[in-house]
């Protein structure tokens, strides 16, 4: 089966979340006090953290590293077993799965930055981003390109 147009539209998304989760999770690591993003250190009051390093170290991995992991696995159509370890849907491939995640991981981010720091204006778009991600995972036409057989 040929390639379909929404995968590659999921592959830039992907990239796009990857990247802001890369670079704002580095920013945070390298910066701990936001600066370098214009963060505000108030706006951690009411979170558990004292510095942006702790969200920094998690974004870095959880919205950077993850959805560049699933880019690699959608692309490659990689069907070895242990990228796959966390997938529990045995009938697909697990960089559809890990897309997947990757879609929801980003709605409860910033679900949970909502809950625990001042409005940022990447919030909405990211939450978007993520509600985008899970509906192109479950178009039709990617499942079944995405299907293990």
């Amino acid at each position: 089966m040929k390639r379909p147009v929404e995968a590659w539209i999921l592959y830039i998304m992907l990239a796009f979340l990857s990247v802001n989760g890369l670079i704002g999770g580095g920013s945070m690591i390298l910066v701990t006090d936001g600066s370098f993003l214009g963060l505000n250190l108030e706006w951690l009051t009411h979170s558990p953290f004292h510095t942006f390093l702790v969200p920094g170290i998690l974004l870095f991995f959880f919205m950077g590293v993850f959805p560049a992991v699933a880019l690699a696995g959608l692309i490659s159509k990689n069907t070895r077993p242990f990228p796959g370890i966390l997938n529990i849907y045995p009938g697909m491939d697990w960089g559809w799965t890990y897309a997947l995640y990757s879609g929801i991981v980003s709605v409860i981010w910033i679900v949970f930055q909502q809950l625990l720091t001042d409005y940022f204006i990447l919030q909405p778009l990211i939450a978007g981003l993520g509600i985008l991600i899970v509906i192109f995972c479950l178009l039709p036409r990617i499942q079944k390109y995405y299907r293990v057989l």
